[in-house]
């Protein structure tokens, strides 16, 4: 068993194609999608219909606050972007697709029953409060006794453990590097975003995420980065109707992975 981790793919066709096609050729055998499949990428209906195709046989999705918020409407504390997008984005979808997406749990266990899958963090996850550091990742960790979660959210890649005692650490993961995750810690990763970095790296991110086979073994995770065209992804946003500013802004920042 192979899971693929994916999250805030942010409707970037470029960059999910190009994650799938890796986790297929690393021998996947699960998905599990942390959310946030809309919002800042030029085709939203492409993207969640592939997600809805995969929720369908069998991958846990998870919603995400840009999922949320194109059913619902756009939140005042969002960038005045994201708001802009999210109500383009809503035009894009049809009613099967706004029901699929809010429809979708805030989180899910996955098999062996070891590993809790959230967009946000395990605390609260309506609130959609960010790990953004090891604070955080105590406080999600504490909220639940899963020997692994994953988180989206946060578009950077970072790895947190937690041991029995209560000590806490993290690092930053390097890419294609294998890491064990001993049971006698609680892990929190986060895998980073496929269709909108924010390191400085453009490659998409993902993990794999090799479960524990029994309370003996160690689980395994690699973080990965995958090169996709960016410069397609750019075209694709200046070719739809949202304002050419807004565009631009968002282009740029897939160019630099900001």
């Amino acid at each position: 068993m192979r899971w693929a981790l994916i999250t805030d793919i942010h409707a970037n066709r470029q960059a999910f194609e190009a994650v799938l096609a890796d986790a297929r050729a690393q021998g996947v055998t699960h998905y599990a999608l942390l959310g946030d499949f809309v919002g800042y990428g030029a085709d939203p209906a492409w993207v969640v219909d592939e997600v809805m195709a995969l929720a369908a046989d069998g991958a846990i999705a998870i919603q995400g606050n840009h999922d949320e918020a194109v059913v619902n409407g756009s939140m005042p504390g969002m960038h005045p972007d994201a708001r802009a997008v999210i109500d383009w984005t809503r035009a894009q979808l049809n009613e099967d697709q706004l029901r699929f997406l809010g429809r979708l749990p805030l989180q899910a266990h996955g098999e062996p029953g070891h590993c809790l899958f959230v967009h946000a963090n395990a605390f609260d996850p309506a609130s959609w409060e960010y790990v953004q550091g090891r604070a955080e990742a105590v406080k999600s960790l504490h909220a639940n006794n899963a020997r692994v979660q994953v988180c989206g959210h946060m578009h950077e890649p970072m790895l947190y453990h937690l041991s029995g005692t209560g000590k806490a650490g993290d690092f930053r993961p390097l890419s294609g590097v294998p890491m064990p995750l001993p049971g006698h810690r609680q892990w929190l990763a986060i895998p980073g975003s496929c269709g909108q970095p924010r390191d400085g790296n453009p490659a998409a991110c993902y993990a794999l995420l090799d479960p524990a086979k029994s309370d003996l073994d160690d689980a395994r995770i690699t973080f990965q980065r995958v090169a996709y065209d960016v410069e397609a992804a750019c075209a694709a946003l200046r070719a739809t109707a949202m304002p050419s500013a807004i565009t631009e802004r968002l282009a740029r920042r897939l160019t630099l992975g900001e």
